[in-house]
């Protein structure tokens, strides 16, 4: 998936500090820190949609005066970095430096959708020595431009670059699939954008009463007054226009407010409906969560959290069945596949039950998301089917209760840019013969007004298919293969597990144990790290992958809900489990710790990464931790190790908790005593402050 300045993906955005830097005489718990504290963990947790869901937290506003384009780049203010960075490239007297400036100026251009000057500044970073980060933005920019042929070839030089040609083969087919569906002498529809476009982010369009069509913006006159300093633009709300109209109002004040709302659903009456709001009394409780309303005479009723929501949890993008017995939405609980899934609630008497995820010929180790639900066909975008760039929309259908294999809509629908939202206009008739139907969908296509826009498109009437010989009557074998990698981490440096991931490479001679039901199948990979058998239908797999010197790690795929598909007769499947390599006595950094200020009681947003380590000691019950936090360099040394060793201990408390032996844990409060980053303290940068405030851990034996 391409990153840029959109949270409809649900992707979470990079941290940064949003509160000014204060000194504590005390301990390190500066200002910052706490900012860190807050905003990492909101960025990554509340995943909050800025330009195309625009589901931002309102509470994080810069209030920092922008130094230089260094400062302004980590704030996100890309347009305000642009001419600093370009004046500071001038200025750089080294290739290293000049490459490191080079870099941020094609990471702005990105994040502001204008991808051929950020194909060449990838460049000039990459020739100027800063590597592979250069070389895989200039490769995924080209891709987004649909300059495919050179994006392959970027993609395979990443691959020989880091050393493993296996992590960028996805984005090589992806790109010849592309090229072929681009030669195509037929496309199945005509695409124009709306009139009611704007210069800001329009997406999410749902049909409404006579004619109407209701969206999602963040345009100026959005309710409240505070801006995201990311874009410069409002909050997103809730807007209302007629289909062939060129203007927008606010659609209802009830469901408006000065927090984030957005891609909503009506049901078939209009009665109801389902939308996005992200809110929380607590900061890090902030999430976004699957709001319900109904119709009170010209408006609404005050909006109701819908009750299956869990804490800790981020929803979106629903959609109700005609009948109004089913919603779907798209949620990124981690009982899901991986990144977001997409999941269905029925109605009952009592409301709507417990929500299921849909099978895996839907979800995938990836982001799906923004389900359309029409009759027994479900759309949906994906950023892991093989698609021509970002998301892209397909479509699948139920066939004796199952969903076929995922179909791609292809061009003009997709693009290599983020295509979503699919929605059919059963109101309006075709306009000739020639024409199934009408309906609209959200693009980021640079040829657009803003940065998101919303297209209404015709699906022409497809040719006749060529004629059958009904002498010949050939026999469908069904097939459901699956095609399974072992896979190690590449990193920076080879001895350091701290240090950056530049890719996965396979992993030789490495155990498959294969589990389902009451059989078991058993694998050794070649240098392929490969393995591959045959799938049963309805069927939960369970996998454990091991070798000597690695720690053993599993996964899971299951058959069930998979149709046998005419079009599709062998479906097949991917799946990727990582090993880690054992480094005895080397420092592994756990992602996502964080803790309010001045306290050492363990959040919720870092339970999730404490029970991933908890279950990865239960498959490897003869290693033993040492669970270690750090300070930076700010503050009193005695009060920042008596901090850290509450911390570490509290850390280990809690995998205690969930069933680890006591004797293979131990807590170490390292206060400032081991930087990571050993930097002069009054000169450090606050990026180097937040390296060395960090939660680790060890393993000591094995």
């Amino acid at each position: 998936m391409h990153s840029t300045n959109f949270p409809k993906i649900l992707k979470p955005q990079p941290p940064y500090s949003a509160f000014p830097k204060q000194k504590s005489l005390l301990n390190s718990e500066t200002a910052s820190n706490k900012c860190e504290a807050i905003n990492n963990q909101q960025m990554k947790q509340c995943i909050i949609w800025s330009l195309l869901v625009g589901l931002m937290v309102g509470s994080c506003t810069y209030t920092l005066k922008i130094r230089d384009g260094f400062m302004a780049h980590e704030r996100k203010q890309y347009d305000t970095a642009l001419p600093m960075l370009k004046n500071a490239y001038k200025k750089a007297k080294t290739r290293l430096e000049k490459g490191k400036i080079a870099y941020l100026i094609a990471d702005a251009f990105k994040e502001t959708n204008r991808m051929p000057d950020a194909i060449n500044w990838y460049q000039i970073a990459y020739n100027n020595q800063y590597g592979t980060d250069a070389l895989k933005g200039y490769a995924y920019a080209l891709k987004e431009n649909e300059q495919y042929e050179e994006a392959i070839q970027a993609f395979r030089d990443l691959g020989i670059e880091i050393g493993s040609p296996y992590e960028y083969r996805r984005e090589v087919k992806a790109c010849e699939l592309a090229l072929a569906w681009k030669k195509e002498a037929f496309k199945a529809y005509e695409v124009k954008a709306t009139r009611f476009n704007s210069s800001s982010a329009d997406y999410a369009p749902a049909l409404y009463k006579n004619g109407q069509i209701v969206f999602t913006s963040d345009r100026a006159n959005a309710t409240g007054d505070e801006k995201y300093a990311w874009t410069g633009k409002a909050f997103s709300d809730l807007f209302i226009a007629e289909k062939e109209g060129a203007q927008a109002s606010l659609f209802d004040k009830k469901l408006n407010t000065p927090t984030n709302e957005g891609t909503l659903a009506f049901n078939e009456d209009f009665s109801e409906v389902y939308f996005t709001r992200c809110t929380g009394k607590e900061r890090e409780n902030q999430h976004c969560k699957l709001m319900m309303s109904e119709a009170s005479g010209n408006g609404w009723t005050i909006p109701k959290v819908l009750s299956f929501v869990k804490d800790g949890v981020n929803y979106g993008h629903p959609s109700i069945s005609q009948d109004g017995s089913q919603l779907y939405f798209a949620c990124n609980d981690t009982e899901g596949w991986g990144g977001y899934d997409i999941w269905v609630s029925e109605r009952t008497k009592d409301g709507w039950a417990q929500p299921r995820i849909l099978g895996r010929s839907i979800n995938t180790e990836g982001d799906d998301m923004f389900p359309t639900i029409d009759k027994d066909t479900l759309y949906f975008s994906s950023d892991y089917h093989a698609g021509m760039g970002g998301l892209d929309i397909f479509k699948t259908y139920r066939l004796n209760g199952r969903w076929t294999a995922a179909k791609n809509l292809k061009a003009p629908i997709n693009s290599a840019s983020d295509d979503f939202a699919y929605i059919i206009d059963y109101q309006t008739a075709a306009e000739s013969e020639d024409i199934e139907y009408v309906g609209y969908f959200t693009s980021s296509r640079p040829t657009g007004e803003g940065g998101d826009d919303i297209y209404r498109f015709a699906k022409k009437v497809p040719p006749p298919p060529p004629p059958v010989d009904t002498t010949v009557t050939e026999t469908i074998v069904y097939s459901l293969v699956l095609d399974g990698y072992i896979l190690e981490k590449i990193y920076e440096k080879s001895n350091d597990p701290s240090s950056k991931v530049l890719g996965r490479r396979p992993l030789e001679n490495a155990k498959v144990q294969v589990i389902f039901g009451k059989k078991k199948k058993e694998f050794t990979t070649g240098e392929d790290g490969y393995f591959s058998f045959e799938l049963q239908e309805d069927t939960d797999y369970a996998f454990l992958g091991s070798k000597s010197d690695y720690l053993s790690a599993k996964s899971a795929f299951s058959t069930k809900g998979i149709a046998q598909d005419p079009n599709n007769p062998e479906q097949r499947f991917e799946v990727a489990i990582v090993l880690d390599k054992i480094f005895r006595d080397k420092e592994i950094v756990l992602d996502n710790i964080y803790y309010d200020f001045d306290k050492a009681k363990i959040r919720e947003d870092a339970k999730p990464t404490l029970n991933k380590l908890s279950e990865n000691l239960r498959l490897n019950p003869d290693i033993s931790i040492e669970l270690a936090s750090h300070t930076d360099c700010q503050g009193n040394d005695r009060y920042n190790e008596s901090l850290s060793q509450d911390r570490a201990q509290a850390a280990v408390d809690y995998l205690i908790s969930k069933g680890i032996d006591p004797s293979r844990l131990s807590a170490k409060g390292y206060g400032e005593s081991v930087l990571r980053v050993d930097c002069i303290c009054a000169r450090c940068t606050e990026e180097e402050h937040q390296q060395n405030r960090r939660t680790t851990f060890k393993i000591v034996e094995f």
